[in-house]
Order: C-alpha cells, then structure tokens, then sequence
C-alpha cells in the first residue's frame, strides 16, 4: 500500500490537523473530530449540521462555510461519528434558531444522529433531521434499511444552506431539504476498489476487465458486475436507472457527476459528453451542473451520477453566493 499516511490508526487526526493549519476560515474541535466556521453561527439562524465516516472528501468537511454548513462531524474512514460528536457539533452551531441536522442513510449514521438529536433536545436545542436516500442501484443492503445516501447530499446541503443563509426558520429549511431529498436519484459506477488506509489492501476484488455497477461509496457491491464496457455504454447503464426511477417527467433538473477519488477531471468530462445527450433524449432539461471529486471513496476509480429535479427555488438558491475555506466551489 502506498498512500502519504505516518500511523494508518493516525489519519484521521492528522488529517484534521492539516485542514486547521490550511484554512484560518475553519475551526476544528480535535478532541470530538467536529469541522466548524471559523465565526459562531449569528443570532436567529438556522445552523447546518452533517458528517458521516471520512473518506469521502470533500464530503463532508469541505462543505462548511457561509452558505452551506455550519459543521461537519468526521467519523473514523467509512465509520459513523458518535452521538457525543454530533451533539458536541449540534452545541457548538446552534444560536437559538435551531439546527437541521442532514443524515445520509447509513444504519450507524442515522441511529447515531438520532441519538444525538434526543440529547440535544434534552438540553433545550430545537433540532430537526433529513435522511437522504437517492441511490437507485439497491433498497436494501448490509449498511441500509432502505436506498443509501449519496450524492443528492452535497445539492441539499448546497440549497439548503443558501435558504439558512437568507434567515428562513427551521421549518422552513427542514420542509425545503425534504423536498430536495425526494427529488434527487443517484447512480455510481466503479472501475477499481478503494483502500481503506487502516486494512492496507482493497477493501474487494475487481478484475481488470470488469466494472462494477451501482457501486456504493463504501464500496459496496451494486447491481451487478459486468465486462469493462465503453464510456458510451456506461453511460447509459447510469443514466437509464435514474431517470426511470422518477414517477414522472424530470424537466428541469440540478446534475452533479462526482469522481470517487481515483478518476481523472478528464474522464469525468468525457463521460458527462456521453451523459448530457442521454439526459435530453430522457426529458431532463439540464439547468445546472457540477462535475469533479465532491463526493469519493478513498481512491476509488469511478464516477456517481446524481440528478435532483428542481424548481424554480432551488435553482435560486443554488446560484447564491458560497465561501467553504476547505473548498473551490464551481457551478
């Protein structure tokens, strides 16, 4: 295994370090393993709060900033971070308004993030949660009761942090990521495992010539696993699962093709080339896109496809103004 890592037990706290020393606009609480703003939430608004295991950056750390959340627990490589640091999080942000905490849905992160939400509400914090479910490939697996999360989080946390942003309420902000979370429909493709630091080997095996199908970001098994096929045909295996997932026309929509870590920009373009004309042909009116490495697996070789239906609200707020020190946001 060859990876720039001192003690594989030591990545994550060492990661941490060197995002605090990298950006003056974050705060990182070592001792819970939590990413905040740098500047405490202001007086009557909603504060964000989202995490899951880490690698899987940006995901969820690069995230934080004005405009999308106000903090992000970081659990150990593709393991739930605890109820104590999602409520040291939740404590930490909240101003009064209250806090929507944003879950993907992972059996360990939702239990955790309840958990948390009770402890919360204990000491007097207003807290509501969304649980994103978008992945098409399974309903149920070894890590889900239900779809996993994935990359429908990075355009809810993106919306629904322009909406906190502007002051709305926590009902407000609750109503609108439950409305994007319904709305969006993800599908990965993988072409090589990932590594997980801690084990030194990948995490399954892949044959050169075969690619796996409805991948999940924890290197999950999808749908199936096919023969290594063309850019176009992938293509298709990805877009086709999604669009008739939807219970009616799409129109106009949000689409992110993330990179999972070990896929260059160059293939990710080339691929979103043979994705775009898929999405016309399938009544998806394409009114935003973002392409590159925002939601990964360690260094997986793939690419997710995700695609939210959006009305005119969301695509207002998509365009609002965003500044995530961990981040170079581009739309």
């Amino acid at each position: 295994m060859k990876k720039f890592v001192n003690d594989p037990a030591n990545v994550l706290a060492e990661a941490l370090r060197g995002i605090e020393a990298a950006h003056p606009g974050l705060r990182v609480d070592a001792e819970n393993r939590v990413i905040l703003r740098a500047e405490p939430t202001r007086a009557g608004k909603v504060a964000l709060v989202s995490g899951g295991g880490s690698g899987h950056e940006p995901m969820h750390g690069g995230f934080v900033g004005r405009g999308m959340l106000d903090a992000a627990a970081a659990g150990e490589v593709f393991t739930s971070p605890t109820p104590d640091q999602v409520l040291a999080a939740t404590q930490a942000v909240d101003s009064g308004a209250g806090v929507l905490h944003i879950v993907k849905n992972y059996t360990g992160d939702v239990l955790n993030f309840e958990m948390a939400a009770e402890l919360a509400a204990g000491e007097g914090v207003q807290v509501e949660s969304v649980v994103v479910a978008d992945d098409v490939a399974v309903t149920d697996s070894t890590w889900t009761a239900g779809r996993r999360g994935t990359g429908t989080t990075v355009i809810l946390e993106k919306v629904v942090g322009a909406l906190a942003e502007e002051g709305a309420d926590l009902a407000a902000v609750a109503a609108l990521a439950r409305r994007v979370s319904e709305a969006g429909r993800s599908m990965g493709v993988a072409l090589t495992s990932c590594t997980v630091p801690a084990a030194g080997r990948p995490t399954f095996e892949l044959p050169d010539d075969e690619m796996e199908v409805g991948v999940g970001i924890h290197g999950e098994p999808g749908r199936s696993r096919v023969k290594l096929a063309s850019a176009h045909e992938i293509a298709k295996l990805m877009v086709d699962p999604i669009v008739h997932d939807f219970d009616e026309a799409v129109g106009p929509a949000i689409v992110l093709l993330s990179g999972l870590g070990g896929t260059p920009l160059i293939e990710q373009y080339l691929l979103y080339g043979e994705i775009a004309p898929l999405l016309a042909e399938a009544g998806v009116d394409v009114q935003r896109v973002l392409i590159g490495d925002y939601i990964t697996s360690l260094d997986m070789a793939g690419a997710s496809l995700t695609v939210v239906k959006a009305d005119d609200e969301m695509i207002r707020l998509w365009d609002a103004p965003v500044v995530t020190p961990g981040l170079r946001w581009g739309a």
